[in-house]
């Protein structure tokens, strides 16, 4: 069976989806969302083959729960929109699939069936993340896991990120929470005009930097406002004090 998760802010619109999915011999809906958190929350737990996202909903919108997925595991996504047609080009329309609505019986039946086409080919959601991101260049709140659940943090409570292999850190003022992902992709993802990379492996928060200590052969000190001390290195040195004098 096709795992599905869906996601709408709209009850009508939920139903109507479960209505059809239901119809569908090979789909089973595992999780059926109002928001964009718990529809993290289900892909997280469920790990669907596919997700229908609204693309507006509360807390997060479904471009912004696709632009927090990991790429290589992501499910196929079609999002869901009332955007008129002209909004709706700016889609990469050969990466990923959408549903105009109100959309009738036989638009639902052909992104189902490329749907399929696209598992049958081991397609994942990687285009679909991709074009969360880009259309979403920055995000004020991050997804974190929170036990066995995920909750919203504030990006700007994010005081510096620490790579860890496969893992990213993300160090805030009150606690540390361990995310799979890459360090370049987080920065990406929380905007660069807050954040900065001072070593191959560490960002800051720019306002969470109190003072600078040079060491030697161009290395500086970095004293956050919490009393954390992190490694400046010669090689990021320059964009950093570009971005503090700004």
């Amino acid at each position: 069976m096709i795992r599905v998760v869906i996601a709408d802010d709209e009850a009508p619109a939920r139903e109507k989806l479960e209505r059809w999915l239901s119809d569908q011999p090979d789909m089973a809906v595992v999780g059926s969302a109002e928001d964009g958190l718990s529809a993290s929350q289900y892909i997280e737990r469920f790990r669907p083959e596919v997700a229908f996202l609204d693309v507006q909903m509360p807390t997060l919108s479904g471009l912004h729960v696709a632009a927090q997925l990991e790429p290589s595991s992501a499910p196929l996504i079609v999002f869901v929109t009332a955007f008129d047609e002209h909004a709706v080009k700016a889609f990469d329309l050969n990466a990923v699939d959408y549903l105009l609505k109100p959309y009738d019986r036989d638009r639902f039946a052909r992104t189902v069936q490329r749907v399929r086409e696209r598992l049958h080919t081991h397609q994942s959601g990687a285009a679909a993340v991709a074009i969360g991101r880009a259309r979403t260049p920055s995000c004020e709140r991050l997804l974190v896991p929170d036990g066995e659940r995920l909750k919203l943090i504030d990006a700007a409570s994010v005081e510096w990120l620490e790579a860890d292999d496969n893992y990213v850190n993300v160090h805030t003022t009150t606690r540390t929470y361990l995310l799979r992902r890459t360090l370049q992709d987080l920065l990406s993802q929380l905007g660069e005009q807050r954040f900065v990379r001072i070593h191959k492996s560490t960002v800051v928060n720019l306002g969470s930097i109190g003072s600078l200590t040079p060491l030697f052969k161009g290395d500086y000190e970095i004293h956050l406002h919490n009393g954390r001390i992190l490694r400046l290195s010669r090689r990021y040195r320059d964009a950093l004090f570009a971005r503090m004098g700004q």
